[in-house]
């Protein structure tokens, strides 16, 4: 049954097994970091891994050099690459050799350090300083170049040999590094990089004379660099935005050894222990997970999940680092160590996602493998084809293929993914919509077919009194009054409810004693000395008093409400009905998911009457009465129809299906969501954040055909114009830099959609 009491914490399902079909996602348990407690290190696997943090990544050219380059070592067993985290993570065979993985980074022109851990690796993103270019290597670099060039203009006016003498010097500067660059990446395994490209180009370019021209687009090249340099890093300042979020200091309760008086003092967060008081001041962010003590106020949760009203909290209730507290003092215990933080764990799954390539990128990467030696061949072509064959002036054909050479640049085709996929994460983590991947994001972008659970999914997951009906004399009040003075010995979700009921109308209930609980039937006690019976209509049905219920129970049940009844005596004096209300936004949600034309319907064990009468105000199919199996034959029988099913659910009972489905979501909210068993999650719960992260999907995947298109286009543009000899040298290069900037730019509007 999907049925579930409010008070039992929702169950982290198992992993899904790695071995699905071949059309299937490939899964990995990243999202058990947002669950754990313990230390990053605890595992033995993590005792063969080393992170580093990288400067000077700035577009997917970079990753794959690392890659190779790393990955050819005999004792690495795999290697990732995050150019919006600047990290680098390798696993080893055996123990990690760090240094040397350094030392090649070094060699390939990268800047890199090790990281003990993520919360060192997060540290170090956000206290390395942001120098200005002019400060920067390849800022450096530029300006020398730039200002050489200058120079030989200057002294040509004066002096042609002068001139020629500076000009050789700029093109000194500008090569040497970047020939240097090349050798390097081909002695580690990239032998056509964009700076062998560059490098093949500039010496083809001196060879017929052009030096002038050389030296000018080694300055376009470097000039092309930096503004990668800033487009990349455009990007990674919008995807780690939820790293700015925690504050840096905190007020901690501390108690004075002379007085014995509690004062606060304020210190960094990094030295706070879990057992910490800490008081909050309203509008301050929390600076730690932790538990109110003392206080009563509310707290925005929208950095953590995207909830645009803040929640209440009073004592007992949990808050998390990074929220705000809105209104009065809240006095909280610190209960996790600050990497271990909600923020800090989905800081590190979309960290984890970025590394996951998906699909297209994957394919891009293959192609771009066998794409650049053919763009070489074909240069090759040109330059010997036409003079050798039809006469034609050698160096009219070996300059253009030069320019072929730059035109064949794969940096703008290989980056057009990855930017684009990590736009699309940082946009969805910040509304509390958790994808794990690149694959999870163009998967749910091909969606026809939601399968949602019932209840916590559609429904809030609780009973709520619906109707309270006198059967005689005593009116709703006096009902719910004598209710819930029996429901106090009962520690039940109807109990709990009757309860909750009582509060919200402020009804003072009577006094019962002799309280006692009849196992699956209700409770009894004596009220003023007389015997009361608050249960299910069953415990009854023997009696003749049922009979004048039947009618009244059948409209109610009919409607997929639960009954209880309220006896005097034995004698029925009231009616109390119970439903599992529909979330607030689950029409609306089901609407939104109708309009981008994917359907939807109902899995769940939940009996067929409460089943149908959520349905059929949703206006969906529904399948009730299912065992766990039985969800998963459904979801198997709608993938061999043709459909891409999402399935969406929370508890248990959904394990089977969330890990036959093509992509499953875990609805949930806050540290209780069953993050581990899905690809995707929902931090909020909420119905229409399901055609949200389809939504955002489906504009990240058209994202990413759109830069494919503009850097295929613009290469296959320039290359009939370098045939035909209508562009030359410069034009190549500032058009293979501009399609890179594009890309980049075009994966950061992503970053101002609104869902």
């Amino acid at each position: 049954m999907d049925q579930k009491p409010q008070t039992q914490k929702r169950t982290l399902m198992p992993p899904k097994s790695q071995n699905n079909d071949m059309n299937k996602i490939p899964l990995k348990t990243d999202f058990q970091a947002l669950t754990a407690t313990d230390s990053p290190h605890d595992s033995q696997a993590d005792d063969h891994k080393i992170r580093l943090h990288v400067e000077g990544m700035d577009c997917g050219a970079c990753g794959l050099k690392i890659e190779k380059a790393l990955g050819s070592l005999n004792h690495v067993r795999d290697v990732k690459v995050s150019l919006a985290a600047k990290s680098v993570h390798v696993s080893y065979e055996g123990p990690p050799q760090g240094e040397e993985a350094i030392r090649i980074l070094k060699r390939l022109g990268f800047t890199a350090t090790r990281q003990e851990t993520a919360q060192t690796q997060q540290e170090t993103i956000e206290q390395t300083p942001s120098l200005p270019f002019w400060r920067q290597r390849s800022g450096l670099l530029l300006l020398a170049t730039g200002g050489a060039l200058l120079l030989s203009q200057f002294l040509g006016i004066l002096s042609d040999v002068a001139g020629h003498i500076a000009l050789w010097g700029a093109l000194a500067i500008g090569f040497v590094p970047i020939a240097w660059r090349a050798v390097i990446a081909a002695r580690y395994g990239t032998v056509f990089s964009i700076q062998m490209l560059m490098t093949l180009a500039a010496i083809a370019a001196v060879t017929i004379g052009a030096e002038e021209e050389a030296a000018m687009v080694l300055f376009l090249f470097l000039i092309g660099e930096l503004l990668e340099e800033i487009a990349a890093g455009k990007a990674r300042a919008g995807i780690h935005s939820l790293s700015t979020l925690m504050p840096q200091t905190a007020f901690r309760e501390v108690v004075t050894a002379s007085s014995q008086e509690k004062t606060t003092e304020q210190i960094a967060t990094s030295q706070l222990v879990v057992g910490d008081i800490l008081h909050i001041r309203p509008g301050d962010r929390i600076p730690a997970d932790g538990v109110v003590l003392t206080g009563i106020g509310s707290v925005d949760d929208s950095p953590l999940t995207g909830e645009s009203l803040p929640k209440a909290k009073a004592p007992g209730d949990p808050v998390h680092a990074g929220t705000i507290n809105c209104e009065s003092l809240l006095r909280i215990e610190m209960t996790a160590e600050a990497h271990n933080t909600m923020m800090a764990r989905i800081v590190r799954l979309v960290e984890d996602a970025r590394e996951q390539k998906a699909p297209t990128a994957r394919f891009i990467d293959r192609f771009a493998h066998f794409y650049t030696p053919c763009i070489v061949l074909f240069a090759l072509a040109v330059a010997i084809i036409p003079p050798l064959m039809a006469g034609e002036n050698w160096s009219e054909w070996v300059y253009r293929a030069a320019t072929l050479l730059l035109i064949g640049c794969p940096c703008a085709l290989i980056l057009s993914t990855p930017t684009a996929i990590a736009a699309g994460l940082a946009v969805g983590t910040k509304r509390g919509l958790l994808m794990k991947g690149g694959a999870v994001i163009e998967t749910l972008a091909r969606t026809s077919l939601v399968a949602f659970d019932k209840t916590g999914t559609l429904t809030e997951g609780a009973p709520k009194v619906q109707t309270i009906l006198p059967l005689h004399m005593e009116d709703e009040d006096q009902i719910l009054a004598l209710a819930a003075a029996l429901s106090q010995a009962a520690n039940h979700p109807l109990g709990r409810a009757i309860l909750l009921e009582a509060q919200n109308r402020s009804t003072a209930h009577a006094t019962a004693t002799n309280l006692h609980v009849r196992a699956g039937k209700g409770v009894a006690g004596d009220i003023a000395g007389v015997p009361y019976f608050f249960g299910s209509l069953t415990a009854i049905a023997s009696g003749e008093n049922f009979q004048t219920l039947e009618k009244t129970a059948a409209t109610l049940q009919s409607a997929g409400e639960t009954l209880s009844v309220l006896t005097r005596d034995g004698r029925p004096i009231g009616l109390v009905a119970f439903t599992d209300r529909l979330k607030p936004d689950a029409a609306h949600g089901i609407a939104a998911l109708h309009h981008r034309n994917i359907d939807c319907k109902m899995l769940t064990g939940d009996h067929h009457i409460a089943a149908e009468s959520v349905a059929k105000r949703l206006n969906i199919p529904a399948h009730a009465d299912l065992l766990p199996e039985a969800k998963m034959q459904h979801i198997r029988a709608a993938q061999e129809h043709g459909h891409v099913v999402v399935k969406v659910g929370d508890g248990i009972n959904d394990a089977p299906a969330l890990a036959a489905a093509d992509v499953g979501i875990a609805m949930g909210s806050g540290t209780e969501v069953a993050l581990e068993t899905a690809d995707a999650a929902v931090l909020h719960g909420r119905v229409q954040d399901v055609a949200d992260m389809i939504t955002l999907s489906r504009r990240t995947l058209y994202i990413i055909y759109q830069n494919i298109v503009l850097a295929l286009g613009l290469k296959l543009f320039f290359l009939v114009t370098t045939l035909s000899g209508v562009t030359g040298l410069w034009p190549a290069v500032l058009a293979d830099t501009g399609a890179t900037v594009l890309v980049t730019l075009n994966a950061l509007r992503l970053l101002r959609l609104r869902l």
